[in-house]
């Protein structure tokens, strides 16, 4: 699932924690698989991250596709993997807790991968991650300075 906001909750094991909603689509299908991906994207796909929000994914043959995203399987799980990521962290579910609206959903992360420009750190002078900061008629992110 494209991220905007995910947790690292513990180093050994690696988890990692996103909260969903337990009604969508998306969070159902990584229910039943026991798996999920988490897609970091550059700023440049925000348009696209947010249409993600407006498409319903019981009624599209391919909700990734129909928002422009292209995916392909992971390289470790059988999970989508956004082929234009800036990191990827492939996931197995280990728990999931129900927190007011939401599930809050820890994946064991079993594989992860970023692009060139991360070694410890992002290289802000040529990414721009997605950086959530709320939803109030559409997708609200940090333009950076």
């Amino acid at each position: 699932m494209p991220v905007v906001s995910y947790a690292s909750v513990s180093e050994a094991p690696p988890l990692v924690a996103v909260a969903c909603d337990p009604e969508g689509f998306t969070c159902k299908l990584a229910l039943k698989a026991k798996a999920f991906s988490l897609s970091v994207i550059d700023s440049s796909r925000a348009d696209s991250l947010s249409s993600l929000a407006t498409i319903h994914g019981a009624d599209a043959k391919d909700k990734l596709a129909d928002a422009g995203l292209k995916h392909t399987t992971g390289k470790k799980l059988k999970v989508p993997v956004l082929e234009a990521a800036l990191a990827t962290m492939e996931c197995r579910l280990v728990s999931r807790q129900k927190l007011g609206d939401h599930l809050l959903l820890v994946g064991r992360v079993e594989a992860a991968y970023a692009a060139g420009a991360f070694t410890d750190f992002w290289d802000f002078s040529k990414y721009r991650p997605v950086l959530y900061t709320g939803w109030r008629d559409g997708l609200s992110t940090y333009p950076g300075s």
